[in-house]
């Protein structure tokens, strides 16, 4: 039986990446909704294919309502959209006009109780967002891991209700990009891939998997390569699927021309390794929260970068394998299914077990035994594997141990790389 034709986000995207255009796509909320539709027109207005995005406030990720509902009232600023404190109808006004099959937007969050966040977007005509239980708990909350994934569960169960004839929902994990650096990416590819597993579970026939751009570029490409192949193997027949790239999320290059390096570096390798989503971020990171303008501007110096770069071709060894990255991703995954059928028990029993260990997270549910750090070469690894079930063909652990020096030495790589 032939799916229907998808009109929603995954639609969209899967159009573009047909006509051989990379999607790009900001971070961008504010607490006015008058300045947040002009965010909105002004991505729609860009050169490139983009989308749009509505980041909510800390408040409203955290649960706090009456808190985003008095900023609102009191004209206090808000580093977000407050999507509960405007309530639903207001928001379909502010997307009148502008959301549309040429422009569909998505809601992002951080929350990891996000069941009222869902029921407002659904009710106010959004069809996308993203997230993840393991990926918007560990590093941002202190709910334990098992309350997360019942929220989770929950909130895919409503999305994925929320579909109809020409729309289906979608849902990003953020699984590859936890804690925003220093997490090898053999790791980040599982938690991708076995969020999406998760949502899938949970009714969900259109998502996407992230990956963070990192340290290496040769590393990053041998990463996206492993996620595709490991999402090809993984994922049910029926679930439509892309990957998306971020631009890299620790600390970014303090001057404009190292922020646009670095914003050039992850356009190409999107393109290269055969992304279809990027999203970008600008200038004015390492000092602020970024204006419509800067965001802007970052859209279109991503979309002119793509637009000049060619895929890499096809039979490369470490393109078509993975290498390295997807082997620790595969064995790590299959450790995990091999736990319970149900992937959200299996999630909190391989954290509980040590079988997933993020290195640097501080959440109670985190074993907190691995470590990792940044090789002469400039490729992240595992400096301590706790009980991770990683294969015996893996790289093993460097025995160089990571000082407070050191730890402030890799988290500064980036940036002093770009910026010099």
């Amino acid at each position: 039986m032939t799916a229907p034709p998808d009109r929603g986000f995954g639609g969209f995207v899967a159009t573009a990446r047909s006509h051989g255009h990379l999607v790009v796509q900001p971070r961008m909320g504010f607490g006015s909704r008058a300045r947040m539709r002009v965010g909105l027109e002004r991505t729609k207005q860009a050169e490139g294919v983009t989308v749009g995005t509505i980041t909510l406030d800390s408040y409203t990720r955290v649960g706090d309502f009456a808190a985003a509902r008095a900023a609102v009232g009191g004209n206090s600023p808000l580093n977000g959209y407050p999507l509960l404190a405007h309530g639903a109808e207001a928001t379909r006004a502010l997307l009148d006009g502008v959301q549309d099959e040429s422009f569909p937007v998505q809601v992002r969050h951080g929350s990891a109780r996000p069941q009222a966040v869902f029921a407002e977007l659904v009710a106010a005509g959004v069809h996308a967002t993203e997230g993840g239980p393991v990926s918007y708990c560990l590093p941002y909350s202190r709910t334990p891991l098992r309350e997360s994934v019942r929220h989770w569960a929950e909130s895919c169960e409503l999305l994925a209700s929320a579909g109809g004839p020409d729309v289906v929902p979608h849902l990003e994990s953020f699984g590859g990009c936890m804690l925003g650096q220093l997490c090898p990416p053999g790791l980040l590819v599982a938690l991708s891939v076995l969020e999406g597993l998760f949502f899938a579970q949970h009714g969900l026939r259109s998502i996407s998997l992230s990956y963070a751009q990192q340290t290496s570029t040769e590393q990053d490409t041998e990463a996206l390569a492993a996620l595709h192949r490991l999402a090809a193997e993984e994922l049910p027949p029926d679930v439509r699927w892309h990957s998306v790239l971020y631009a890299y999320m620790g600390l970014y290059p303090s001057t404009a021309r190292g922020a646009e390096r670095l914003l050039r570096s992850a356009a190409s390798l999107a393109v290269r390794a055969g992304a279809a989503r990027l999203i970008v971020k600008t200038t004015a990171e390492a000092h602020r929260i970024p204006t419509i303008a800067e965001n802007v501007a970052a859209l279109e110096l991503a979309a002119h970068t793509a637009a000049q770069a060619r895929p890499d071709e096809p039979g490369a060894p470490r393109a078509e394998s993975g290498g390295t990255v997807y082997a620790e991703a595969r064995a790590l995954v299959h450790a995990v299914r091999e736990l319970h059928p149900d992937l959200g028990t299996a999630l909190a029993r391989a954290f509980a077990r040590g079988l997933l260990d993020i290195p640097f997270c501080l959440h109670p549910d985190n074993q907190g035994r691995t470590r990792s750090l940044i090789d002469d070469q400039g490729r992240l690894r595992w400096s301590s594997t706790g009980g991770l079930p990683l294969p015996r063909t893996a790289p093993q652990p460097t025995a160089r141990a990571m000082t407070s020096a050191g730890l402030l030495e890799s988290l500064t790589f980036v940036q002093r790389a770009y910026d010099s």
